[in-house]
C-alpha cells in the first residue's frame, strides 16, 4: 500500500520524510499506534496491571498509577474508583 493509498498517507508521509523508515515500515508504525490507542480501557487495565506486577509493584501502588494514566489516553477513559479498577482485573 504506498503512503497516498494509506488512511493516514499525511502522516505516513510525514514520517517518511522526518525518519529514515520507508513506506511499508512507516504504515506498520501508524497501525501499531493506532492499535496501541484502540485498546478498549478494561484491556489497558489488565494489560498494565500485568505489566506493572511484574515490574515488582504492589497493588496499591498498581491501581493508584493506572487510575493516573487513563485519563491521558488519547480518548479519555471514564473517571474509574480503584474499586472498578480492581473489579475489572479480578472481576
Amino acid at each position: 500500500m504506498s503512503a497516498t493509498s494509506h488512511p493516514f498517507g499525511d502522516l505516513v508521509s510525514h514520517l517518511m520524510r522526518t525518519t529514515a523508515l520507508g513506506p511499508g515500515e512507516a504504515a506498520r508504525v501508524v497501525a501499531d499506534v493506532l492499535a496501541y490507542f484502540d485498546e478498549s480501557v478494561e484491556a489497558v487495565v489488565r494489560r498494565r496491571h500485568a505489566e506493572l506486577k511484574s515490574a515488582g509493584l504492589t497493588n496499591d501502588q498498581i491501581f493508584e498509577r493506572i487510575a493516573a494514566e487513563l485519563p491521558q489516553r488519547r480518548v479519555a477513559a471514564p473517571e474509574l474508583s480503584l474499586r472498578q479498577l480492581r473489579r475489572i482485573v479480578y472481576g
